[in-house]
């Protein structure tokens, strides 16, 4: 199964929309700042930070077969060189079939050929367990944990902090 990386667009949309069934759902997928339903209007304000030649984020999505099967997102620090990888996602129809890892090292791949980023860093939510994994075989290195960190109804979620740099093994 052949996976490509390409822009996120308006198009996709809809797609995307359709993978968050719930709020904790959305908020693991995109932080606590995000409004249940997921809608037109916050990813178009997420589309429109990825505009220009030094945007503040650039929005990938994974094609197998024309359809969507995976997306993320990379907010950019252009004067520290750092990449902050988020709103990792695989389209549920694809779940299971190994393409979290390759689409992952792809995006990574993209953001290490700009000679400007020296790290790339996420966080997750440590109950994440099969994203940690991933994380972890890309070559990633925990770097702490912040407790407690996010409220979602009556839960509070701790998130680890992961780092890889451009020097690292990979």
């Amino acid at each position: 199964m052949t996976l490509q990386l390409r822009p996120f667009t308006e198009a996709d949309f809809g797609t995307l929309i359709d993978w968050f069934a719930s709020e904790a759902a959305l908020v693991q997928w995109g932080g606590a700042d995000m409004r249940f339903p997921l809608d037109d209007a916050q990813l178009g304000a997420m589309l429109r930070e990825g505009a220009g030649d030094r945007a503040a984020r650039w929005l990938f999505s994974g094609v197998v077969g024309g359809a969507t099967a995976g997306h993320c997102q990379a907010a950019l620090d252009w004067r520290h060189g750092v990449a902050r990888l988020g709103r990792v996602a695989v389209n549920p129809a694809f779940r299971g079939r190994g393409l979290a890892a390759p689409f992952l090292r792809q995006v990574i791949d993209r953001i290490f050929a700009d000679p400007a980023f020296k790290r790339v860093e996420l966080n997750v939510y440590t109950f994440n367990n099969a994203a940690i994994r991933t994380y972890r075989g890309l070559g990633f290195v925990e770097e702490g944990v912040r407790r407690s960190a996010v409220q979602v109804g009556p839960e509070r979620w701790d998130t680890a902090m992961y780092g890889l740099l451009r020097t690292d093994p990979r």
